[in-house]
């Protein structure tokens, strides 16, 4: 972008501003309008900086009526937007003339995480788009996987993300029909039982040759799938005839039905057989009506499975949309790796911040509604996506440019000002939200004894630093001295503008990184009217979500900048 059509931008942006404040802009709000609506621009931020400050200078010298005139000529009130920016538009549905019903289908072996949130929120929009149904069926047939925790954790993490759905199926609670149909197939000739033991299978398999059972009629196969509960574990399967030459060993004559001992969380022992993933995934969507099944290009080959069954038993195959993997930038979205790293204590649990759970992102005060929008945003593309935090961060902060903002000093150091003039004390007022004045002032009284991140005093001896509100303070062998009180001195030596906290009104803060390293600091007295769940935003610090508070101490979770 040149430099006018960048000035043209910013001063269309800063009339929006001025115009919802009485005629005057402010800075920090219009370079987050351009941040949140523009990220491509946040690496020309120092660039943008000092041209916003000049532009809003400009602006706020107009009159509000040629203010409201010429924002009118650029356009009228509503922001500019981004370029092939635009409401998120998914393809159409093939075939969704003739109704939709979609499925969202997680395994319960832990909570969502992203990547789970994408199939939940693209299935939900088509339901919506076409005012279909949307089923949560939970695929819990393999025992070994469940973690009962999980059947009301997968439930909460929607709701947070506003998903609902208008029908709920939980597959361990179907065998029977599994059954069922598992006598069906073997009675059309499309499935056999095959007690090979395993490595010999795979031989015949890579091969192309047939097993030796897969000849046997289907009143003798009836025969042995009645008697397939007395097998030992892996002693036999029932199997799904495909193409013996087909290019992908891994298709051929795939397994429907196989022998667990493992207790079902749900079930106990009642059952010793359970379906595989494939057979109970085609059988449920034939019988539930699923008409359009959305899913990763790493399910191209069960789908191809599934094809078959579907053929056999001549059923209407759903209408199938495969997208790209969904990848997080230096972060694996592993549930069983997860679970392992908290079972070893590497990880405080789910929603420990270093895990791409939504119970780790919701925790460090991410929008549900920023995960919705990245997940409009990736669509149903077939490229594969990677996704970083940057642009998760740019999501949110747009929906945190709100919320309330306080002062917090972290490392913190204690910082006593030497010289200080009795008249330099005393109350300092600060607005809770500099856009939103009806909220109100927080009040921090100034006193000779503060507190200081410690990143913010300064190397250099002499130099000046700003405090808030308050005085200019320099720094001698160590000690702070009083310099000046006017923000025109501080300016006029260049000082960089810090935020402080009064040494005795202040709450003790542990900030969890998102690398789940704690700071320890202290937050001016007023933060500690915040409930649990609040998401604040600590001036030059960053947003952080308030997730304990208990006398006196608050713990928070860090968002980002």
């Amino acid at each position: 972008m040149d430099d006018d059509d960048l000035r043209q931008l910013v001063f269309k942006y800063a009339l929006v501003n001025a115009t919802g404040h009485s005629g005057q802009a402010r800075n920090g709000a219009v370079m987050g309008m351009i941040m949140a609506q523009h990220p491509e621009l946040r690496s020309q931020a120092k660039r943008i900086g000092p041209l916003t400050s000049q532009v809003v200078a400009q602006v706020n010298q107009m009159s509000q009526m040629s203010q409201e005139e010429k924002l009118e000529e650029l356009g009228g009130h509503q922001a500019p937007e981004k370029k092939g920016e635009g409401e998120r538009e998914l393809p159409p549905l093939p075939g969704a003339e003739d109704g939709v019903v979609l499925r969202f289908a997680p395994n319960p072996s832990g909570p969502l995480h992203i990547g789970h949130a994408r199939a939940a929120i693209l299935n939900q929009a088509y339901q919506e788009r076409y005012g279909g149904k949307l089923i949560l069926r939970v695929e819990d047939t393999d025992p070994r996987r469940v973690y009962p925790p999980a059947y009301k954790m997968i439930q909460e993490d929607l709701a947070w993300l506003g998903v609902e759905w208008q029908e709920e199926v939980v597959q361990s609670q179907r065998l029977e029909i599994y059954y069922e149909v598992a006598e069906e197939a073997i009675l059309a000739g499309a499935a056999y039982m095959c007690t090979c033991p395993g490595d010999e299978f795979k031989k015949l398999k890579d091969s192309g040759v047939a097993c030796p059972h897969r000849g046997m009629s289907p009143q003798e196969n009836l025969n042995l799938w009645e008697k397939m509960p007395e097998y030992g574990e892996g002693g036999a399967v029932l199997r799904i005839k495909t193409d013996l030459e087909h290019k992908n060993p891994a298709i051929r004559d795939w397994v429907a039905m196989r022998i667990v001992d493992h207790p079902h969380p749900l079930l106990k022992d009642k059952y010793r057989v359970y379906p595989m993933m494939n057979f109970s995934v085609a059988v449920d969507d034939h019988l539930l009506g699923v008409s359009h099944v959305l899913r990763g290009k790493d399910h191209l080959a069960n789908t191809e499975k599934q094809g078959y069954l579907y053929r056999h038993l001549d059923w209407e195959e759903p209408h199938y949309t495969h997208y790209g993997r969904l990848k997080m930038e230096d972060m694996a979205l592993s549930t069983s790796k997860a679970k392992k790293g908290i079972d070893e204590g590497e990880y405080t649990g789910w929603d420990d911040p270093r895990l791409g759970t939504l119970r780790a992102v919701r925790r460090r005060g991410i929008q549900a509604q920023s995960i919705r929008e990245l997940m409009m945003e990736i669509g149903v593309k077939s490229a594969d996506t990677t996704v970083s935090w940057k642009k998760i961060y740019g999501l949110n902060r747009s929906h945190l440019e709100e919320v309330n903002r306080y002062f917090l000093a972290t490392p913190a150091r204690q910082v006593k000002i030497l010289g200080l003039p009795r008249e330099a004390k005393g109350p300092v007022e600060r607005p809770l939200h500099p856009d939103h004045p009806e909220r109100g002032m927080r009040t921090l009284n100034f006193e000779d004894r503060i507190y200081l991140s410690s990143t913010d005093i300064p190397k250099k001896p002499g130099q000046v630093v700003r405090l808030m509100d308050a005085v200019n303070i320099t720094f001698q062998e160590g000690e702070a001295r009083y310099h000046s009180t006017s923000l025109e001195e501080a300016r006029e030596h260049g000082a960089s503008i810090v935020q402080w906290v009064p040494m005795r009104e202040k709450k003790l803060v542990e900030m969890v990184m998102p690398d789940g390293s704690v700071q320890t600091g202290y937050a001016e007295a007023d933060t500690y009217q915040q409930e649990e769940g609040d998401v604040v935003q600590f001036e030059r610090v960053g947003f952080a979500c308030l997730d304990e508070k208990y006398l006196g101490k608050m713990t928070f979770y860090y968002a980002h900048k």
